[in-house]
């Protein structure tokens, strides 16, 4: 027989353990899972920055087609030798020593070209091919170890060109798996301690973003091996940051919840239950708003950011599912003890109604300043953040030398600087042009004008090097192979009707002169040949059509993310006004955390610039997550005014959750800062403005200006909810009677304390 419905109990006893204790066997079993997939990263991933690039740009077009007029598809490494003063014959069959050597290594291809002297017989150079399906870092350290031990005493040689600089960029990337993971992890442990004084609890919340992790990078890892995204050690660091640290702030949240039932009382299970009420919703707002902003980033033209997107949304998926399913399951395990020494037994702090008399605690003595001067507090704020994004005209976001891209020392970076000392700076990255063969006269005038091309050349599968030089002599082509004298002059390699013209930049390729230089080649030969019958492309051009896709991307995306968070949270709100607010508060806080960053990195750590996505990753991250921290606050203020009106919810909401927000602050900060031990310039800069940003969200924006412009607008913020006219002060202007027991003052319905004549005046009436 069914019992009565008033009869009905909760789950029995075994259900109560059965259901937790099966929910943490599913994470541990497909978090163990995952977990070998941490060591798996580099199968699938890519530091190449033209694999990155749209199908249609010209750097793109052009790198598809080298293989038809150079042979297999390679990536060129350039070794240049010095001694002290001119070198001797000797020194020369040392260096042919080498590359014979070198060319016998795995992964490099055969034609390795002999020693090429400098004008100033003080250096020589080689040109080595390196297989692009070969680990490229194992072949520039398994070359660097050959330059190293086979030189003779006086001799000094470095490995540098493309192939140099990508071995740089995959060993930074190398601490990615353990040392930032390691770091971010110390780092939240030791707040996670202070905040709560437990030595289980840390533990418990860090397990759940770990496994999180997991399982998120499982997805990912299978998801890339089958081509869908394109992974690489940028997005690595990033995926492991924002699930560490996104995990951590919605378990933060939910505990928030659970320590606030266990101290009014309540039994392990249905603490559990009531948390996991009061936290669902602002969990998954929070959740669904950040996987919203981020699929943004699938409008990007470039494949590294539009794989951002889904991946870091895959990962911000697997952090509020373990927030809501594997946490709950510990704490229900675990009950009140995962806060032992210190379990609460006492309700937290709240604010008195009498708000003339002392207080206790921070948030209280926070909320209490709002409520008495919240135009002052907020008129205030906004001017010192004003002022802090007056920094961003200092921004210099257009790029960076790929030279730059590696922080502290790089052999890539130092052989470039000595091969422009003695060579062509642009030597061993070239311009590549691909034109017609009835338009090589033409192309090759073009380039032999242009004041930043050193030398001309084409591909010549007849020429020893592969390459043969070419100059005009009566406006025709001569070509000259490199070789001894009596050399039978090549024939430039013809594909598809179409030959390649090389040249040699007189700048490093990674310029700002160098990228000046192909603008201005292809507006020339556009304007020679015809809009789109030359395809430049080559390290600059790839630099060129990166930096401007960047630029496009910021432009486009940034608008559509603010329009998305915004839809969101007018529904989550049930409010126009509110999340405008809201809107303009991360705005505001974004520019001065991107102003102070730029004073920061020019002023203080001397960078060379920043690459053009550095401000689109920023907003992201500052905005998406800053958005995060005012739905946690918004959510209870509103449910806070359903009862207790809109001003004293918002003093109320400010209280409930200044704690656990500002932890969560904390954690996230600390996890973004871990990036900095990541040698590579572009997370420094992220770590350095997400860290700043959202410590200004925690500590200004969402504990000061938003409540306290809140405050002084009062219940119109919900506009044009019911709440705008009818919120939880519903006895019109009536103020809010306090028990005897607890004060002898008066809050009036628009939220300013009452004096004590006030209060008499009102009792009377």
């Amino acid at each position: 027989m069914t019992p009565p419905h008033h009869a009905r109990r909760g789950p029995s006893r075994w259900l109560r353990i059965g259901i937790p204790a099966l929910l943490v066997l599913v994470w541990l079993s497909v978090g163990s899972i995952g977990g070998p997939y941490f060591g798996k990263v580099d199968e699938v991933s890519t530091n190449d920055r033209s694999s990155f690039l749209p199908e249609n740009a010209d750097a793109t077009r052009a790198g598809e087609r080298l293989a038809d007029f150079q042979g297999e598809e390679s990536i060129p490494a350039v070794v240049v030798v010095t001694g002290e003063g001119e070198l001797s014959e000797s020194d020369a069959a040392d260096v042919q020593t080498l590359a014979d050597d070198i060319a016998e290594l795995d992964g490099v291809h055969d034609d390795v070209s002999p020693p090429v002297a400098s004008e100033d017989g003080e250096a020589l150079q080689l040109f080595v091919p390196i297989d692009s399906s070969a680990d490229v870092g194992e072949v520039v350290a398994a070359m660097r170890d050959l330059v190293a031990q086979n030189l003779p005493p006086g001799l000094e040689g470095w490995v540098t060109g493309p192939a140099g600089f990508t071995a740089d960029l995959v060993e930074g990337f190398l601490g990615i798996d353990g040392l930032l993971l390691a770091v971010a992890l110390i780092a939240v442990f030791v707040i996670l301690v202070i905040v709560y004084r437990s030595p289980l609890l840390p533990v418990l919340v860090l397990t759940t973003s770990v496994f999180a992790l997991c399982v998120a990078l499982l997805t990912v890892w299978w998801l890339a091996k089958a081509g869908i995204v394109v992974l690489n050690g940028q997005v690595q660091g990033i995926l492991f940051i924002l699930v560490i640290g996104a995990a951590t702030d919605y378990a933060l949240l939910y505990v928030a919840r659970f320590r606030e039932a266990i101290a009014e009382g309540a039994e392990r299970w249905d603490a559990v239950m009531q948390a996991w009420r009061g936290a669902f919703e602002p969990i998954l707002a929070s959740g669904g708003t950040v996987i919203a902003g981020l699929l943004c980033l699938l409008l990007s033209d470039l494949a590294t950011n539009r794989a951002l997107g889904p991946i870091a949304s895959i990962g911000i998926a697997f952090s509020v599912l373990s927030a809501l399913t594997f946490l709950p399951a510990l704490l229900a395990l675990f009950g009140r003890a995962v806060f032992w020494p210190f379990i609460p037994k006492a309700p937290l702090a709240t604010i008195p109604d009498d708000l003339t008399q002392p207080v206790t605690g921070v948030w209280p003595r926070v909320a209490r300043l709002v409520a008495r001067r919240a135009r002052t507090v907020w008129i205030v704020c906004t001017v010192v953040l004003l002022a802090g994004a007056v920094g961003v005209t200092q921004l210099k976001a257009d790029g960076v030398p790929t030279s730059e891209l590696v922080l502290g020392a790089s052999e890539a970076r130092e052989g470039q600087e000595v091969l422009a000392e003695h060579f062509p700076a642009g030597s061993g990255s070239p311009v590549y042009v691909i034109v017609r063969e009835d338009d090589l006269t033409t192309a090759v005038e073009v380039l032999l004008e242009a004041d930043g091309v050193d030398s001309v050349a084409v591909a010549a599968a007849d020429s020893p090097t592969g390459q043969a030089t070419v100059e005009l002599d009566d406006g025709e082509p001569v070509f000259t192979a490199v070789g001894p004298p009596g050399t039978p002059a090549p024939e430039p390699t013809v594909a598809e009707g179409d030959v390649l013209v090389i040249g040699t930049l007189t700048d490093a390729a990674d310029s700002v002169a160098a990228e000046d230089t192909v603008r201005a080649l292809r507006a020339d030969l556009d304007g020679t040949l015809g809009v789109g019958a030359a395809i430049v492309g080559g390290e600059t051009a790839t630099d060129v059509d990166t930096n401007d896709t960047s630029t496009r991307d910021r432009t486009v995306i940034i608008p559509v993310i603010l329009v998305v968070i915004l839809l969101i949270l007018m529904v989550l709100l049930r409010s126009i006004v509110a999340p405008v607010l809201l809107i303009a508060t991360v705005i505001l806080s974004f520019g001065t955390a991107l102003g102070v960053s730029a004073i920061v990195f020019n002023e203080v750590l001397g960078f060379p610039g920043a690459d053009p996505a550095v401000p689109l990753y920023g907003f992201v991250f500052l905005v998406a997550l800053g958005v995060d921290y005012n739905i946690f606050l918004m959510s209870r203020v509103r449910e806070e005014s359903l009862v207790h009106g809109t001003r004293r919810g918002i003093l109320r909401g400010l209280v409930a959750t200044g704690g656990v927000i500002t932890s969560a602050g904390l954690v996230l900060a600390a996890t973004f800062a871990a990036l900095g031990v990541i040698p590579i310039l572009f997370l420094a800069q992220i770590a350095f403005i997400v860290a700043f940003g959202v410590l200004l969200d925690t500590f200004v924006v969402r504990s000061l200006l938003v409540p306290a412009l809140s405050f002084d607008i009062g219940r119109a913020i919900w506009w044009p909810s019911k709440m705008w006219r009818h919120d939880g002060a519903t006895a019109g202007s009536e103020p809010v009677r306090v028990p005897a027991a607890t004060s002898s003052e008066l809050v009036a319905e628009d939220g300013h304390p009452l004096t004590r004549e006030e209060y008499r005046r009102t009792l009377e009436s």
